[in-house]
């Protein structure tokens, strides 16, 4: 991949992730933080989970490694966890227009939250970040449905569609 398909891939992602916290922003309250038994209990954990993720592979990326993530009790409401989504997408956006070709293929050396030492080229690095956006946007989808609410279609495709 080079650096116009991860500007590509990251607009899809932020679009994908926008989509999914307007669909999330119709809960009433208690559904938003309704114990669902899922990888992360409920709609908020789970958002507040992608939200952090993204978060610490951005830190990750310029030097720093977070020893925790964000806590979803900072997060009572979508709103709340919008503003500082806006916050790590604009850096994110800035950091990935600004990428070189050569920066792609960086090794980038970091510590978990775990303590463990881990090793991978940024490119790689990158590309899992949305995948994994991905994985847990797809489970906030059946957790929507679980809740009697819409979830949003975040196809990659559909993305292209809606830019024409």
């Amino acid at each position: 991949m080079n650096k116009k398909d991860f500007q590509i891939l990251y607009d899809f992602n932020r679009w994908a992730n926008a989509r999914v916290l307007d669909a999330a922003a119709k809960l009433t309250a208690e559904q938003y933080m309704r114990d669902l038994s899922n990888s992360f209990r409920s709609v908020r954990d789970t958002l507040t989970h992608i939200l952090s993720v993204e978060w610490v592979w951005l830190r990750r990326w310029k030097g720093t490694s977070p020893k925790a993530f964000h806590d979803p009790a900072d997060f009572p409401n979508v709103a709340a966890l919008r503003v500082k989504w806006a916050e790590v997408e604009r850096e994110q956006m800035e950091f990935v227009n600004s990428l070189t070709e050569d920066a792609l293929t960086t090794m980038i050396t970091y510590v978990n939250v775990k303590g463990e030492t881990w090793t991978y080229a940024l490119w790689q690095m990158m590309q899992h970040l949305v995948n994994h956006s991905t994985y847990h946007r797809g489970q906030i989808t059946t957790m929507l449905r679980q809740l009697g609410a819409e979830p949003a279609a975040t196809d990659f495709l559909l993305f292209f569609d809606n830019k024409k």
